[in-house]
């Protein structure tokens, strides 16, 4: 019988050698073949220290290239392998399904192909950010947003929820072929924010360590001032709230007379 070929994709985390998970290692050891999709060379020599058969996914990234077109070898490569009947492991930054378009395309075709497809989670940017800077998204809730889509399109802000944008390098690039966009770009940025924020509201950049040796990137700035900071692709800008939580009378008072409705259902006597 002819062995049927799977796909798995599977977070590494973001600090090399820490965050990864018993079930993506084992999805990396069993593998036939393990695509890896990182920027640090160093985390590709870990993962090729798991497996005999590594191949870095980084060489379809391409400065001017639209990464649309990145994104669909990225997939054929490892449906390939898939039809094949390999199994395949795609072992991919942070989390395989936040910011990372190929993993979720890949386990969608090979699903509509009739092939089993799974994704392992692995420890995302957003985890790393929570605990570097001390944040509960459950005290004030938190919006996050992509800094280009939030130019693009209509987004209703609240500033009373933390803010957190991401690919702030990004910012405004209508090519998806840029690694970077230029400090003109980041400025509408700022201007799109100062409708909600004053200029002098306290933000962060945020990078989370790739390397046990790295402490994060945490750097605290005026709004103004990121037009002329140093924002990488990788860079995470994070406003805090700008105005307390507004309560909602109404609601409160519907809430109240739901509670009052309640308490004389208790108390109202049950005749036998």
């Amino acid at each position: 019988m002819e062995k049927q070929g799977s796909l798995a994709c599977v977070g590494l985390g973001m600090t090399l050698g820490a965050h990864l998970g018993p079930r993506s290692r084992n999805h990396i050891e069993q593998a036939d073949v393990v695509f890896v999709g990182v920027s640090d060379p160093l985390v590709e020599l870990w993962v090729q220290e798991m497996h005999p058969d590594v191949r870095s996914l980084q060489p379809y990234y391409q400065e001017g290239k639209p990464r649309t077109d990145t994104y669909r070898e990225m997939v054929e490569a490892m449906l390939a392998e898939v039809r094949a009947g390999r199994r395949v492991c795609g072992a991919f930054y942070g989390h395989p399904g936040v910011f990372a378009q190929a993993p979720h395309r890949a386990i969608a075709q090979a699903r509509q192909e009739g092939f089993p497809a799974l994704m392992e989670p692995g420890v995302s940017a957003e985890d790393c950010l929570y605990a570097d800077l001390g944040i509960d998204p459950g005290v004030t809730g938190c919006l996050h947003l992509e800094a280009s889509q939030m130019m693009f399109y209509r987004r209703k802000i609240d500033p009373s929820a933390c803010l957190v944008i991401w690919q702030a390098g990004l910012a405004g690039d209508r090519s998806l072929a840029r690694f970077s966009t230029p400090r003109a770009y980041r400025q509408l940025l700022v201007d799109l924010l100062a409708e909600d924020y004053p200029l002098d509201h306290p933000c962060m950049l945020y990078e989370a360590a790739t390397l046990p040796i790295h402490e994060p990137r945490i750097e605290t700035l005026m709004l103004r001032d990121v037009p002329d900071a140093r924002v990488e692709a990788q860079t995470t800008l994070v406003l805090p709230p700008a105005r307390p939580l507004q309560p909602n009378e109404a609601m409160l008072a519907r809430l109240r007379a739901l509670d009052e409705a309640a308490k004389r259902d208790d108390a109202t006597p049950v005749i036998p």
